[in-house]
């Protein structure tokens, strides 16, 4: 007797942690962080940003949520092509990964970028942030690219994490317009919607 209740107490624990597994989506990324320092260039000149870059969407290339904890003064290190203002976020999450060979995402816990001046953000603010490539390296485009969060809970986090669950599908995520407009975003989700619902668009 106590030996089948053994048995059943084991099957259902492989059982719930198997439903466990099975529930992780593509943004739930176990990293082992390293104490090393991502340093990201600034794609200025670039006219949009964040997650829903117009007409219909582009991959993001590193995507996570952190806790910044530092952010310098202002100064004219990029001369006359934007104020350069460094910040530096501790990487507490990661939700996307794009392949970039020796230029990928090698877990490191520290990210840096010049990006800073104009964002409204101070040091132990939690920010989500969304990066892409140029040239086939890393880069960051400033504005909404890094968006405040109340915590790595927040609800945008939650839909972001189901925009990369569903293989940045927009239509996963169109109940969402609402919570995106209060970022400034909810017109660049209504237009990769759009494009996602013209046939042969993806």
């Amino acid at each position: 007797m106590g030996k089948s209740i053994f048995l059943l107490v084991l099957v259902a624990i492989f059982t719930c942690s198997s439903c466990k597994r099975s529930k992780q989506g593509k943004s739930d990324i176990d990293i082992e962080f390293t104490q090393d320092t991502l340093e990201i260039g600034y794609t200025y000149w670039w006219a949009e940003s964040g997650p829903f870059l117009s007409p219909c969407g582009e991959e993001l290339s590193l995507a996570f949520s952190g806790t910044i904890t530092d952010i310098l003064p202002p100064t004219d290190a990029a001369g006359p092509l934007y104020l350069s203002q460094k910040g530096i976020i501790k990487i507490e999450e990661v939700y996307k990964i794009k392949d970039l060979g020796p230029n990928t995402y090698a877990n490191q816990q520290f990210f840096v970028s010049d990006c800073f001046d104009g964002l409204d953000l101070k040091k132990d603010d939690q920010v989500l942030v969304f990066c892409y490539d140029y040239e086939n390296a890393l880069s960051l485009p400033g504005g909404t690219s890094i968006l405040k969060i109340r915590s790595l809970r927040d609800p945008l986090v939650t839909s972001f994490k189901k925009y990369i669950d569903s293989d940045q599908n927009p239509l996963k995520i169109k109940n969402d317009i609402k919570l995106w407009e209060k970022t400034g975003l909810g017109e660049n989700l209504r237009k990769i919607i759009a494009c996602k619902m013209v046939p042969d668009n993806y």
